[in-house]
């Protein structure tokens, strides 16, 4: 849709989301690394001293000068696609885009100040509409949740890596930044597949866009169910060595393997938290400045735990065991102190001269060490 005052009508008609915070739709490891940072006392001035050693200036330059900017004029079926996203999340300034020349898709959302976004010619050429407009989303849902910062600083970190990779230790320190934020990342494409769904509002052509960036614009020689498929293989094949590789595989990466994505999506889209934002229930912006830290960081930790346990991974599986093990471990143990302490029986109260009764005739202290846990 167009600017909010000019009141052009979308192609289809979707549900708009007045006020929605990017909390909604954010996977818990994501959102609970944003709002620790969001409430991290002096962040905002520590990066905008940090920009001025970013090239943010540069890029935008570089894509002013040699790629094509979006606009009524020029690819005027995304600049509607834009404002329709922007509409549809009450982003209320329409970030630019550009479409830059690169035959892989792709597409991204940087900037510290203001982000814009870039899509490839690639990725352009490969998607139909309702595949692109999710697309499209999932670069504004970047945006509102304020991702394009911490892409910006993980482009800078994995460049300035690179040039001081002659320095052991200086290299080290820089790649575990890097390596923590690439972790990051992958969490918030998950999040911005979500926002893309919200914005399309049709879970078949995400799965699709998903699919055609995996295998190409074939798509009468590809199925969704069987795509799918493959990322639930992905997750149970193999042994503990496989497990490994995988890991080895993704540390490089910033974003999820895209079965991986498609099957994340598809779950969150069968998910009551989904159907409760589609009916109009979701978290606002004006309450981010309430938002718990301790609640997020629980809510990642509760969903670190449930991937744990629901896991077909080899890995994950012997994890979830010894995790079980060692809990069942420490439930017998504590059996058996509380056993040794007296735990199954009250021990009787001391009579006047300080020694246990015989007879037991005082009456059991029911606040005493018998129910102590030791």
């Amino acid at each position: 849709m167009t600017e909010n005052d000019q009141g052009n009508v979308p192609s289809r008609q979707r549900k708009r989301f007045p006020g929605i915070s990017s909390r909604a739709y954010e996977h818990p490891a994501d959102r609970s690394a944003l709002v620790a940072l969001r409430k991290l006392s002096g962040f905002d001035t520590v990066f905008k001293a940090l920009s001025g050693l970013l090239p943010e200036r540069s890029l935008r330059l570089l894509f002013l000068s040699d790629s094509v900017r979006v606009s009524d004029a020029q690819f005027s079926h995304l600049n509607d696609m834009l404002r329709d996203a922007c509409y549809i999340l009450d982003l209320e300034k329409v970030p630019p885009m550009y479409v830059t020349q690169d035959p892989k898709p792709n597409a991204m959302c940087i900037g510290l100040d203001e982000p814009i976004i870039v899509v490839t010619t690639g990725l352009v050429e490969l998607l139909d509409e309702e595949e692109m407009r999710a697309v499209v989303g999932h670069e504004v849902g970047h945006a509102l949740s304020g991702h394009s910062v911490y892409r910006t600083v993980l482009l800078f970190l994995t460049s300035l890596a690179l040039k001081i990779a002659w320095i052991p230790l200086g290299n080290v320190a820089i790649m575990a930044i890097v390596t923590a934020l690439r972790e990051w990342f992958r969490k918030s494409e998950l999040s911005a597949d979500r926002a893309g769904l919200l914005v399309g509002q049709d879970v078949q052509a995400s799965m699709r866009g998903l699919m055609k960036v995996a295998g190409g614009n074939h798509l009468h020689e590809m199925n969704v169910d069987a795509f799918l498929a493959q990322a639930d293989e992905y997750e149970k094949a193999g042994d503990l060595r496989d497990s490994v590789l995988k890991i080895l595989n993704v540390l490089p990466r910033t974003h999820p393997f895209t079965t991986v994505r498609a099957a994340e999506l598809k779950k969150w889209s069968e998910n009551r938290d989904f159907q409760r934002i589609m009916d109009g229930h979701y978290p606002k912006r004006s309450e981010d400045k309430d938002a718990s830290v301790t609640d997020s960081f629980r809510e990642s930790a509760g969903h670190y735990a449930d991937t744990v346990r629901t896991s077909k991974d080899p890995l994950m599986k012997l994890v979830g065991d010894i995790a079980g093990g060692a809990g069942d471990l420490a439930g017998d143990l504590g059996g058996k102190l509380r056993n040794a302490f007296g735990g199954g029986q009250a021990p009787r109260k001391p009579d006047a001269e300080g020694t246990a009764g015989d007879g037991g005739s005082g009456p059991d202290d029911d606040t005493g060490g018998a129910r102590s846990e030791g």
